[in-house]
């Protein structure tokens, strides 16, 4: 149990990387807030799971793209279980397009719910981390899109891009208070969002990952909980979990 009585907020958690990680947060002792945007129905589920686990949890819903919800996300948390300590900022929509064909809403949507969303999250929550001097943990998932780019993902990629600069930033200036903030940037998930690609596209991919197999949304839960529940050392660092698909 080695996040026993700490509260962590997970948002997008209704489904794939979220679910994953409210429920490993929850195995290891976690309170779990379950974000949701518009499927109450698969948050549910998200908790059902995070109950089944031995761990409890609330589901809230809230658009991270206003910060008013997400204000209110964090006072659900507050009045819940009394703090937040964990803060997992996974929420992310595509509207994939080329860049000639791109509407002004395909970038604009993406850039508000995946970058200033995960900004509007760290806003609301600083308070309630600052106040506690055990510190705390920001955990931002990024992609590895975000490393590389991605042929018609240019808000994505900017946005995920985004991300890395944000978490950077703020390690800096969180360090003093022992809040450590790191990203993680997954590969190639199996996720609804791959499953749609097309089956060629799927090979063309895993021909290029070393470990030959697309990544789980357990891989990565396991990482956030590693970054949570130790790691103390690290901070301002993004960590691809990605079958080394891209090396530096």
């Amino acid at each position: 149990m080695l996040l026993k009585d700490k509260t962590a907020v997970v948002t997008g958690a209704s489904r794939g990387i979220g679910r994953a990680v409210a429920i490993e947060l929850a195995k290891n002792g976690a309170n779990v807030i379950i974000n949701y945007s518009g499927n109450e129905a698969a948050a549910l589920e998200t908790l059902a799971a995070v109950e089944a686990a031995g761990g409890r949890g609330i589901v809230v819903q809230a658009n991270v793209a206003e910060m008013q919800s997400c204000e209110q996300l964090i006072k659900a948390a507050l009045d819940n279980f009394g703090k937040v300590d964990i803060l997992i900022n996974n929420a992310g929509i595509t509207r994939d397009n080329i860049a000639a064909r791109m509407k002004a809403e395909e970038w604009q949507s993406v850039l508000d719910t995946n970058l200033t969303g995960a900004f509007n999250c760290i806003k609301a929550a600083m308070r309630p981390l600052l106040k506690q001097k055990s510190g705390g943990r920001i955990i931002n998932i990024s992609s590895v899109v975000g490393l590389v780019g991605g042929i018609g993902q240019t808000n994505y990629a900017a946005a995920k891009a985004g991300i890395i600069g944000l978490t950077k930033s703020l390690a800096r200036e969180l360090a003093g208070r022992n809040i450590t903030v790191n990203a993680v940037a997954p590969g190639y998930i199996d996720t609804e969002m791959t499953a749609v690609l097309p089956e060629d596209l799927k090979a063309t991919i895993m021909s290029q990952v070393p470990l030959g197999r697309m990544g789980t949304p357990e891989d990565i839960a396991e990482t956030v909980v590693f970054l949570c529940a130790g790691a103390s050392y690290i901070t301002g660092q993004v960590i691809a979990v990605d079958g080394g698909l891209v090396m530096h």
